[in-house]
């Protein structure tokens, strides 16, 4: 859940950060799962990616929709492909404490749609651009 779920009053949107902004339920996948596995998880939770861990939440990779796509029309068969051989070993991450305006110019740069959160290199959450425009209408509201 986000944390700006919970703001009672307006406030400058621009002191937003991360971890306020952030989804701390994340689903995740380890990578040992087949690619099959995956691309139902996603497509029955409506989801574009998921992060990759390790048992203790370190953060290895991200295995998204464009990885399973382009196993698919290399003929892969996705049941024996696993999602160490596809994933994006070096995601793009962000930290608890960015500012709004830092993460948004990071999605904006990095043409990204979301962004795993890590502390000490285990994953804490995920933020999507959504997350940042709930986030800011939510602080905007009376804010002048």
């Amino acid at each position: 859940m986000r944390k700006t779920e919970f703001l009672a009053a307006a406030c400058d949107p621009k002191t937003l950060t991360v971890g306020q902004l952030m989804q701390d339920a994340v689903f995740t996948c380890s990578s040992r799962t087949d690619a099959l596995t995956i691309s139902r998880l996603m497509t029955q939770r409506n989801f574009g990616s998921l992060p990759v861990v390790e048992e203790d939440r370190t953060l290895v990779g991200l295995i998204s929709e464009y990885d399973l796509l382009q196993a698919m029309i290399e003929g892969r068969d996705l049941r024996k492909v696993m999602v160490v051989e596809m994933m994006s070993t070096h995601p793009v991450t962000a930290t608890e404490d960015m500012k709004l305006e830092e993460v948004a110019n990071l999605f904006q740069d990095r043409y990204i749609t979301r962004v795993p959160v890590v502390r000490n290199g285990k994953l804490v959450g995920i933020l999507a651009r959504r997350d940042l425009l709930f986030g800011y209408t939510k602080a905007s509201q009376y804010w002048s």
